[in-house]
C-alpha cells in the first residue's frame, strides 16, 4: 500500500513539477485539477515556492469542493497559505484566492464546467496543464473523450497529465474490475482503452500533438533516480514484491501536449531503459482444468508455500500463507495430495510431534532426500526477522495410502550443522552430484539484513555439514525468487529478481567437471523474457517455466519450454476458459508429474493492492504432451 500511493504521488508531483519548469518563462501560467478531491497538490506546490505566476484551479462535485472549502476555511496553516479570500464565495466558486480557485461543477457536463471556469478566470491563451488523477475513467466514454477534446479545442498552449488503470482482462486486472463494480464505481474507460497504445491513439486521435505514456515499472525503473529507489526500497521491511509489480504493472501515467515550444517530454527516460516486452508471440496455449473429484479444499489455498512429491501419487505441501481453521494467517498445518483411482484426494496432516514447532514459515524449500525423509530449509515468518533454517519432516517409507488421513508427518528438532547457511527465504536447493556423492546446492535468496543474496553452500546429504567444492566461471548476478533444477548431475538456474529489484532473464548452468563444478551461461533463442517467483521442471532436456511476474507485457507468464541442447526458447498460454476465477500464476508451486505429461499447479495468488486478497481456489492441472512433443 505504502509503495503504491506513493509512486502515484510521485509520478504526479515529478510532470507537474517538470510543467513548472519548462514554463517558467512565461509570465502567467495555471494548473486544472480535475476531480481533485481533497488532494493537496496546490499546499505542497506553494509551500516550496513552485507557484510564483501560477493559478491552480481544482474542480469536483459540489458536495466534495465544499467540504473541501470548509476544511480550508476551518484550518489556520491552510488558510494562512492561500491567504486572504476577498470574502464569501456563491455559486460554483466555493471557493478563491489569489492564486488558487476551488469549483463545485459535475465534470461530466461539459458546458457547465466551461461555464464555470470562465466566470473563475480560467485563460484559455497561457500554458495550462489538465491533471486527471483516476478520474476520467469513471465517466462515460463519450463523455471523458469529449473533455479531452475539449482541452485540445480550446486552450492554444496545454497540457495532460493523465493516471488511470489498464490491462483489465489478465487475473490481477479482473480481481480489479470486481473491486471496482462491487463499490458500484465501474471503471468506464477500461473496455475501450485497455492498455497504453490504446490511451495514446486516444489523445492523439482528440487533437493533442505529443503524447507519451509508460506503466508505473517502467516510470519507477526508468525516471525515478536510482538513490530515490534506494531510499524508498531502504524504508520498510518489504517482501510483497510481486503484489508492487503487479500493481505498478496496472496504472500507467500519460502526458500529452498541444501548442508547447519547446515540446513537453517529462516522462523522457533519465536513465538506461529496460528493453520492453510487447507483444510475446505465443507458440501456441495449453488448456487448464480443475482436477476431477477433487473438491474445493481451503487448505491448498495459499501462497509462498511449496509441494514435493513425495512418493508416487502422493504430495506435500508445506507453509505459506492463506486459509486455515476460518481465518487468513501462517499455515501450521501440513497438506496432502493423493491420487487414488484416478482422482485426486486433499486432506489437512497435523504435526505428529507438537512438542517440536516447525515455524509456520514462507518462501522456504523442501528437499525429499529418502523414502522417509524431507529437509526443510529456510522460509521466514516476518520479513523483519532472521530466517528460520532448517527442520527434517518424517513420514512413512512404506505406505500404500488412498486416503490423506492416512499419512503421517513428524517434525524431527535436530539442528544440523550447516544451520546459519539457511538463514534465508526465497533461495533454492536442488541436489547434485559430485564425484558419485549427493550433495545439497543452496543458492540465492535473501534475508532480513540482505536485500538479495549471490552466495552458495554444497551440504552433504548425509549430516548436512558444508563441503568445500571449487566452483569456476562467470558468477550470476545475485538473485531471489528464482527457479532451480537438477540435470545431469547439476543445476540449472533461471530468472529472479535482482538487485535493483528487477526481473532477471539470464539462465545458467552448475555442472560437473573434474575438480569441482563451474558457471555456465545458457544462451537463449530468443531471449528469455524477463521474470521472477515462477516455479520449475527438467523433462527431457527441456526446461519448463510456469508462470511468474515479468515487466511491461499486455500478456501474463504462462508455460516456457526452453530447449537446454539448442537454446531454443518458446512461450505458451495458459488457456483459462474452463476456470471460473482468475488463475493467478506466482507464489505458486506446481508438480510435473513425468510419466502422465501433466502438470499440477497449487495454490498461487496474494494480494491485489487495495482490491483484495486473491487465492486460486483449486488444484489444476496442466497437460503438457503436445508441447512436449512438438517442441
Amino acid at each position: 500500500f505504502h509503495r503504491g500511493y506513493y509512486i502515484r504521488a510521485r509520478a504526479v508531483d515529478h510532470c507537474v513539477q517538470d510543467f513548472l519548469h519548462e514554463t517558467q518563462s512565461h509570465p502567467r501560467t495555471q494548473i486544472l485539477s480535475l476531480g481533485a478531491g481533497l488532494d493537496s497538490l496546490y499546499f505542497r506546490l506553494k509551500d516550496v515556492g513552485l507557484l510564483h505566476h501560477t493559478v491552480v484551479y481544482e474542480v469536483d462535485f459540489p458536495n466534495v469542493a465544499c467540504q473541501k472549502a470548509a476544511l480550508i476555511k476551518t484550518t489556520k496553516e491552510l488558510s494562512a497559505v492561500v491567504g486572504d479570500t476577498g470574502g464569501e464565495q456563491s455559486g460554483v466558486i466555493t471557493f478563491s484566492g489569489k492564486d488558487y480557485k476551488l469549483l463545485g461543477v459535475d465534470l461530466s457536463e461539459l458546458s457547465q464546467l466551461e461555464s464555470a471556469l470562465e466566470e473563475a478566470g480560467l485563460d484559455s491563451e497561457i500554458p495550462t496543464l489538465f491533471i486527471a488523477e483516476v478520474v476520467l475513467t469513471y465517466t462515460e466514454n463519450s463523455r471523458s473523450d469529449a473533455l479531452i477534446q475539449w482541452a485540445a479545442e480550446h486552450f492554444s498552449q496545454a497540457c495532460f497529465l493523465l493516471y488511470e488503470q489498464m490491462h483489465p482482462e489478465d487475473p490481477f486486472g479482473r480481481v480489479m474490475q470486481q473491486h471496482f463494480s462491487q463499490l458500484n464505481t465501474a471503471l468506464c474507460s477500461l473496455a475501450q482503452y485497455p492498455d497504453c497504445e490504446a490511451q495514446q491513439r486516444r489523445f492523439l486521435e482528440k487533437g493533442w500533438t505529443e503524447c507519451n505514456i509508460m506503466d508505473m515499472n517502467e516510470f519507477f525503473t526508468c525516471c525515478t533516480p536510482e538513490e530515490e529507489q534506494q531510499r524508498v526500497q531502504a524504508l520498510e521491511p518489504f517482501d510483497e514484491y510481486e503484489e508492487w509489480h503487479l500493481k505498478c504493472s496496472h496504472y500507467f501515467v500519460l502526458t500529452a501536449s498541444k501548442g508547447m515550444e519547446p515540446s513537453w517530454t517529462p516522462l523522457l527516460p533519465k536513465m538506461t531503459v529496460p528493453p520492453r516486452v510487447g507483444c510475446v508471440r505465443m507458440a501456441g496455449s495449453i488448456p487448464a482444468a480443475v482436477c476431477e473429484g477433487h473438491s474445493e479444499t481451503p487448505g491448498l489455498r495459499r501462497y509462498g508455500h511449496r509441494s514435493v512429491l513425495i512418493k508416487p501419487n502422493v504430495i506435500l505441501t508445506t507453509g505459506g500463507f492463506g486459509e486455515e481453521d476460518g481465518r487468513h494467517c501462517r499455515m501450521r498445518h501440513f497438506h496432502v495430495l493423493i491420487k487414488f483411482a484416478g482422482y485426486w484426494k486433499a486432506g489437512c496432516v497435523k504435526n505428529e510431534n507438537p512438542d517440536t514447532r516447525w515455524g509456520e514459515r514462507l518462501y522456504h524449500t523442501v528437499s525429499c532426500l529418502s523414502n522417509s525423509l524431507a529437509l526443510v530449509v529456510g522460509g521466514r515468518t516476518s520479513p523483519s526477522s532472521e530466517g528460520l533454517g532448517m527442520v527434517w519432516l518424517k513420514f512413512p517409507e512404506t505406505s500404500n495410502a488412498s486416503d490423506p488421513d492416512d499419512i503421517t508427518v513428524e517434525v524431527l528438532s535436530e539442528q544440523p550443522a550447516a544451520e546459519p547457511a539457511a538463514l534465508r527465504w526465497r533461495h533454492s536447493t536442488t541436489e547434485v552430484t559430485f564425484k558419485g556423492e549427493k550433495y545439497l546446492f543452496l543458492y540465492g535468496g535473501r534475508s532480513a539484513v540482505e536485500p538479495v543474496l549471490g552466495d552458495w553452500y554444497f551440504l552433504h546429504t548425509q549430516g548436512l555439514s558444508c563441503a568445500m567444492i571449487p566452483v569456476e566461471g562467470p558468477v550470476p548476478e545475485s538473485r531471489h525468487s528464482h527457479s532451480a533444477c537438477g540435470w545431469k548431475g547439476g543445476v540449472i538456474i533461471a530468472g529472479g529478481l535482482g538487485a535493483a529489484e528487477q526481473p532477471l532473464g539470464s539462465v545458467f548452468f552448475l555442472r560437473e567437471f573434474e575438480h569441482g563444478f563451474q558457471w555456465q551461461p545458457v544462451e537463449t533463442y530468443p531471449p528469455l523474457i524477463p521474470r521472477y517467483s515462477h516455479t520449475a521442471h527438467v523433462h527431457g532436456g527441456k526446461l519448463l517455466l510456469v508462470g511468474g511476474v515479468w515487466f511491461h507485457s499486455s500478456s501474463v507468464p504462462g508455460i516456457t519450454v526452453l530447449d537446454l541442447m539448442t537454446g531454443l526458447c518458446l512461450d505458451y498460454a495458459i488457456n483459462v476458459e474452463h476456470l471460473e476465477w482468475p488463475l493467478m500464476l506466482h507464489n505458486h508451486s506446481s508438480v510435473l508429474l513425468p510419466d502422465e505429461e501433466e502438470l499440477l499447479l497449487i495454490g498461487g495468488g496474494g494480494n491485489c493492492f487495495s482490491f483484495g486478497t486473491h487465492l486460486n481456489q483449486e488444484l489444476v492441472s496442466l497437460s503438457l504432451s503436445d508441447i512436449l512433443t512438438s517442441h
